[in-house]
């Protein structure tokens, strides 16, 4: 049993709780309204499963039952949960989401036991205080971005992660799933891309200019039907997943596999004894980009072809988009090639910036005409984007601006708040350390909506990314160390009605937290404790790089 400040995210409103309330055991029946048949089959298969509770169908005016209802005066998201002495749980939603926030609501106020697989407690009962829990949430676009090109996640490890964001009210899941490090996705009429692509020889441990090495392949890649699995299994979560397939930079990958899409005129020059390209072993920004040429925009236009077959647009609000990366191109081997001097001549293009601003508007047009939209890191505002593109603002809060006054639609993910692979805290015990120090309360604070939008233009804000760039890690216990707690606090920012950054009540969201360490225990998550990190989560000597003092405000 929890009160009602224990509840991650906060709700809206709560209306008591009172002394008594319900009781749930193995006679509590289940009863569900047509359209919220997703909800009632999780609250058996996850609910019922870790706290040995049958849930058997029942009738609407059975005592003490749990209900689930549609309600149209409700906005989609949206729910009200009802605890109700000699009646029961009702959970109401606008929508299906509606209902299954709900339910991962009712989920934290039976405690941490019904946060396991099976039941460790079998045949008590579970009760929960007479109140009424009035939520909806503040942003639509509450998403998380998991790169699993640097490190490769197996399968389990995603789902595992879908479940994570759905108990956490999140709802994007950004797959970055191409880089220079690894290709993995398959893409059946190109099969090199994850025959060769998808594998590399050895990998640096610790940040680039670490001298330490992992020397064993490392790789793997998603077939198809993996994807197909990934993307029902997020959306019976009501997740949708944005895939992301990067260009025209961080492609090293792909041309490894198909030297063709490089700028073949100048990178047999670059690599020491002429050898083939290979899937990049290290870090940072790869100068080998693809090469301006019909033939790579046929090639990709082949690729994507086969993404918007695995990632279908349906009803859901974001399912639309396709990422096309467009971040952190070197222009070096363009200004050396031959071929993509003429190129650019051809086309009437100023310079190499102008090439990469056609390159990425023709994928931009390419998927619109097709009924999906283009979203892109915000790079893509440089020489005007195609109408109806969206931008994912990483390089702080400029481009994000910029987009809203341009009246295109942005993801507010700015790597100085929201780069979850940035230390947690300036200790020397802390593994790998990156970047700068961003606290939990760091995290608490961030405030998506810049000062400076007027109402129209902070409109086109959909909502707030967190995001999981894995160069430093190689696990799915690194990744977790890295992305909790904060992502319980981003998860917060992103759902929840928060006052300013600074009138925030971080001691009250730490109290809160003292609970929800619990539930992340009994899931197994591997987060940073409050006092730092566990022996075993250190990693002494692997060298990291962290930069000192506050992040830039931009």
């Amino acid at each position: 049993m929890t009160s009602e400040v224990d509840l991650i995210p906060a709700p809206r409103a709560i209306e008591g709780p009172m002394r008594c309330g319900v009781l749930l055991d193995a006679d509590t029946t289940l009863w569900a309204a047509p359209g919220t048949e997703g909800t009632e089959r999780w609250l058996r298969s996850t609910l019922g499963a870790a706290l040995g509770l049958p849930l058997r169908p029942g009738t609407e005016d059975a005592r003490d039952c749990v209900r689930l209802y549609l309600d149209d005066s409700l906005e989609p998201e949206a729910y009200r949960l009802s605890v109700i002495v000699n009646r029961g749980v009702e959970i109401r939603g606008g929508g299906p989401a509606g209902v299954f926030w709900g339910a991962q609501t009712l989920r934290q106020l039976l405690g941490p036991d019904a946060f396991r697989r099976a039941p460790v407690r079998p045949g008590i009962r579970y009760g929960i205080p007479h109140q009424i829990v009035e939520d909806a949430p503040r942003f639509r676009w509450r998403g998380l971005m998991l790169d699993v090109a640097r490190h490769f996640m197996p399968k389990e490890g995603v789902l595992r992660y879908l479940d994570l964001m759905a108990a956490h009210k999140l709802n994007v899941f950004h797959f970055h799933l191409t880089d220079d490090q690894g290709w993995r996705i398959q893409i059946e009429r190109h099969p090199r891309l994850t025959e060769v692509g998808s594998w590399r020889a050895r990998t640096k441990f610790g940040h680039r200019a670490s001298p330490l090495w992992e020397e064993k392949p490392h790789g793997g890649h998603y077939t198809p039907d993996d994807i197909r699995e990934i993307v029902a299994y997020a959306a019976e979560r009501h997740i949708t997943v944005v895939p992301e397939i990067d260009v025209p930079g961080h492609s090293q990958a792909a041309i490894a596999a198909y030297p063709e899409l490089g700028n073949t005129d100048v990178i047999t020059a670059s690599n020491a004894g002429g050898s083939a390209l290979s899937v990049w072993d290290s870090w940072g920004i790869s100068p080998n980009v693809l090469a301006p040429t019909d033939n790579t925009l046929r090639f990709y236009e082949g690729v994507f072809e086969e993404v918007l077959e695995l990632f279908p647009a349906d009803a859901a609000e974001f399912s639309a988009f396709i990422h096309i990366g467009g971040d952190e191109c070197p222009k070096d081997q363009w200004r050396a090639s031959p071929a993509a001097q003429a190129r650019m001549k051809e086309l009437g293009l100023a310079d190499e910036d102008a090439l990469q601003s056609w390159f990425i508007g023709h994928f931009a047009k390419w998927l619109s005409a097709r009924g999906r939209r283009p979203i892109g890191w915000d790079e893509i505002l440089e020489g005007g984007i195609a109408e109806g593109a969206a931008v994912s603002s990483w390089r702080g809060y400029g481009g994000g601006i910029a987009a809203a006054r341009a009246g295109h639609d942005v993801v507010m993910c700015p790597e100085q708040h929201v780069y979850l692979d940035h230390r947690q805290a300036a200790g020397p015990d802390e593994p790998v350390p990156i970047g700068y120090v961003r606290t939990l309360e760091d995290v608490y604070r961030f405030e998506p909506v810049p000062p400076g939008l007027d109402t129209s233009e902070a409109a086109h804000v959909l909502g707030t990314q967190a995001n999981l760039w894995t160069e430093v890690m190689e696990d799915h216990a690194r990744v977790d160390y890295q992305a909790f707690p904060r992502l319980a606090a981003f998860a917060e920012v992103a759902w929840s009605a928060l006052p300013a950054p600074g009138e925030r009540d971080f001691a009250g969201f730490e109290r809160r937290m003292a609970a929800h360490y619990r539930r992340l225990d009994a899931l197994g998550v591997a987060y940073r404790p409050p006092a730092g990190p566990l022996p075993w989560q250190r990693r002494p000597g692997v060298p990291g790089r962290p930069i000192d003092g506050p992040p830039p405000k931009r």
